[in-house]
Parts: structure tokens; C-alpha cells; sequence
């Protein structure tokens, strides 16, 4: 459960991180805390497509994943991040990603915020 709690606050903080650095992935609340809790929400949906949708998206574009020696892994975390935006949508949470070249972008740098948050973060084992 600890584990689980950790890296939904590193997806939390990754997808704030991205949320800063883009202006194209939005956040829109009327006080903090609602932002803080919309992070959250949109964190554990982008957990759960992670951990749900990602690996069969993995296996059916293996092929694709050789042939580019990984980097069909950018285009995958991208589509991740799309199904989480039109997820939060239906929602009706305030979490919005525009269009394919931002969410590439978006996952790129939520994959390296994750990364090293989870390195910093205790484990929870």
C-alpha cells in the first residue's frame, strides 16, 4: 500500500512538472487545493492506464518496439497520456492535453520526472 501511495505522489509531481513546463497540457481549478486534488485524481487515473492498457499496448506493438529499437516507447507513453486526458474528461476533471506532439513531450518528461522521483522517494518494501 505504501508503494502504491509513493508512486502515485511521483505521478502526481511528474504530471505537475509537465503541467508547468507545457502550456498546451492544462490544470484549471479555483484555489490550490482543488489543483492538488485534481493532480491526484488525474494521477491515479494515469496509474491505473499505466498499469492496465500500457502493457497490452506494449505486447501488440512489440514489433514496432524492435524495429525502433524503443523508440515506439515515446508514441505508447504518448497514447498513455492521451487516454488519461480524455479519461479525466469524462470525469469532468480539469486535466486537458492538446493534441499528439504534446503528449509525446509530456510523456517524455513525466517518464524522467517519475524516474527520478521514485529514486529519491522511499521504496515501499
Amino acid at each position: 500500500m505504501k508503494n502504491f501511495l509513493v508512486k502515485t505522489i511521483a505521478n502526481a509531481g511528474a504530471l505537475a512538472v509537465a503541467v508547468w513546463l507545457l502550456d498546451k497540457i492544462t490544470l484549471t481549478g479555483d484555489s490550490t487545493g482543488k489543483k492538488i486534488g485534481t493532480l491526484i485524481l488525474v494521477a491515479l487515473i494515469f496509474g491505473v492506464v499505466n498499469f492496465l492498457v500500457k502493457p497490452i499496448v506494449k505486447l501488440l506493438s512489440l514489433p514496432l518496439l524492435i524495429l525502433t529499437l524503443g523508440l515506439f516507447t515515446l508514441v505508447v507513453n504518448a497514447l498513455m497520456l492521451l487516454l488519461t486526458s480524455w479519461l479525466a474528461d469524462k470525469l469532468d476533471l480539469s486535466f486537458h492535453v492538446d493534441g499528439f506532439w504534446t503528449a509525446v513531450l509530456g510523456g517524455l518528461i513525466i517518464s524522467i520526472v517519475s524516474w527520478a522521483l521514485n529514486v529519491v522517494l522511499p521504496d515501499g518494501d
